[in-house]
């Protein structure tokens, strides 16, 4: 029987470090899809009041005691960091996500520079506020892209193209530490 070895999307790829920016992985823990069902969106907030959040308005997330939920789409969010409250159950359909995702975190004040040339947003804070989230493309890949402070940004990306997004963030995080 073959044995398997438990990995994470991006081991043997990070950290990495340029002149004014680093990319790390982030260990999200428990991921699940929280969609209502129709005329539930209500019922939805209310169950997940008990974690301390709500069902997130789009482009917005909440986060309370390392917990977090994000819009991820229309009539979709992602709950990160707990199992969704059993209240749930019958009024949303519920999709365990743990494995399928790769989380990053680029950090540092050249962070918007090395994403806006991947990433065709306006990310200045002014327009993109810490708690803003948006699926959108890194170079050619679907992610979803969250700030998560002044200068760093959570990025999410199927699990299958995390060495791709990996290599694509070096390239640009190259580039823009060749500026100077």
């Amino acid at each position: 029987m073959a044995s398997l070895i438990e990995r994470t999307p991006c081991e043997g790829l990070l950290p990495l470090k340029t002149r004014g920016c680093e990319l790390t992985e982030v260990t999200l823990g428990q991921v699940t899809s929280v969609a209502p069902f129709n005329g539930q969106d209500r019922a939805v907030s209310s169950a997940l009041k008990s974690l301390g959040l709500s069902f997130p308005k789009p482009g917005k997330s909440s986060s309370k005691g390392g917990v977090t939920c994000l819009w991820t789409g229309q009539g979709q969010a992602f709950l990160i960091g707990a199992l969704p409250p059993e209240a749930l159950q019958g009024i949303a359909a519920l999709t365990d996500q743990s494995d399928g995702w790769a989380a990053l975190c680029l950090d540092g004040p050249q962070a918007g520079a090395v994403l806006a040339r991947l990433v065709p947003l306006d990310l200045r804070s002014a327009v993109f506020a810490r708690g803003a989230v948006l699926r959108c493309q890194l170079g050619h890949m679907p992610a979803i892209l969250r700030r998560t402070g002044a200068t760093a940004f959570q990025i999410l990306v199927f699990r299958s193209m995390a060495a791709t997004a990996v290599h694509e963030l070096h390239q640009a995080m190259r580039s823009v530490a060749a500026r100077g």
